[in-house]
């Protein structure tokens, strides 16, 4: 027969734990990481495509877009629809032909049907002459549908190996702050507490 754990022990228990400074800022790291997970995964399904947020790296977009802006991608399951025009034509993210590994945003200003398959002539708007490829829509990721400036340069910095190693010694350092913290309260409060213990008791009826 086992014995019914005391009324109030599991909360009294989970509050201990709270004030642990290690586990509570490991507990809130953990949420921030999970919602940014879930937060890309609604992307992905609600833009319909693996790449929803995107940056250019470098200036062959300027004026239209500049290095560090945030992208907005949305899929293009129906290449079809896909505006193509030297002016106003669609911005799109496709693979790099050389290096497929590698993304390109640029402009299509033209397109036409190869053996059933759409391909796209882009061009960036600060060059002076088309790419010298064309674009298959089997390497279309999808196009530009808002871009957002300045906000790219975190997830630029965020894809470095130097903006990595800072971000995970920051995360370490808020833990071991927390921590350092939570255990000087409790250092503090228990401190007192003695000093309170160690007080004499003065009998009320002496004056």
């Amino acid at each position: 027969m086992t014995a019914e754990p005391k009324k109030g022990a599991l909360p009294q228990g989970l509050r201990k734990l709270w004030k642990n400074g290690l586990f509570r800022s490991s507990f809130l790291i953990a949420i921030v990481v999970l919602s940014v997970l879930a937060f890309r995964e609604a992307l992905i399904f609600t833009l319909k495509t693996e790449y929803p947020l995107q940056t250019p790296v470098s200036g062959s977009m300027v004026p239209t877009l500049n290095v560090g802006d945030l992208l907005i991608v949305q899929g293009v399951p129906d290449a079809s629809n896909v505006y193509a025009h030297p002016g106003d034509g669609d911005i799109i993210v496709f693979r790099d032909p050389y290096n497929p590994n590698d993304l390109i945003v640029h402009r299509a200003i033209d397109k036409l049907q190869i053996g059933g398959t759409w391909c796209f002539t882009t061009k960036g708007d600060a060059n002076p002459s088309p790419d010298p490829w064309r674009v298959p829509e089997s390497d279309v990721v999808g196009k530009v549908v808002w871009h957002i400036p300045y906000l790219g340069y975190i997830k630029i910095y965020m894809g470095t190996p130097i903006g990595m190693l800072l971000s995970i010694v920051l995360l370490l350092a808020i833990l071991i702050l927390d921590s350092l913290n939570a255990t000087r309260k409790e250092n503090k409060q228990q401190t007192v507490e003695e000093k309170v213990k160690g007080e004499p008791k003065t009998d009320a009826m002496n004056h």
